[in-house]
């Protein structure tokens, strides 16, 4: 059986680990939009708004993920470390402002809200005499 002090000590890390990994995620994943926005000027000089689209794209998706990432270690630390009133209104808080912001960013890279569905294509205008 685990002791409590044990079992305090594997939530406290594994709470720090998925910390680590959300500020990872968010710093590799800046690094990898920023070197392939960089690419993409090299190889293809003429196409600057879709080389910013895309970069804001990888950007706005590496900080989602390592949000996503951050949320979990609050609510690991909240629960199983320090499960306190003051400490569960404060995950509330952070849970509100980090939801906000992860909407934020979905609207931004898609240009559509989390709940609406996925804008059908165009269909292709008609050319020619009629």
């Amino acid at each position: 059986m685990i002791d409590d002090q044990t079992m305090l000590a594997i939530a406290t890390l594994v709470a720090k680990l998925f910390e680590l990994g959300g500020i990872g995620v968010i710093v590799i994943g800046a690094l990898y939009a920023a070197g392939a926005f960089g690419t993409s000027l090299v190889t293809r000089p003429a196409e600057g708004e879709d080389r910013v689209a895309a970069f804001r794209r990888m950007l706005g998706r590496a900080i989602l993920t390592g949000l996503e990432l951050l949320v979990a270690a609050d609510i690991i630390r909240t629960v199983a470390i320090d499960p306190t009133l003051e400490s569960v209104l404060v995950l509330g808080i952070i849970v509100v402002i980090r939801t906000f912001l992860s909407f934020s960013l979905e609207v931004e890279i898609d240009g559509r809200w989390p709940w609406q569905k996925e804008r059908a294509p165009e269909p292709p205008a008609k050319h020619g005499g009629g």
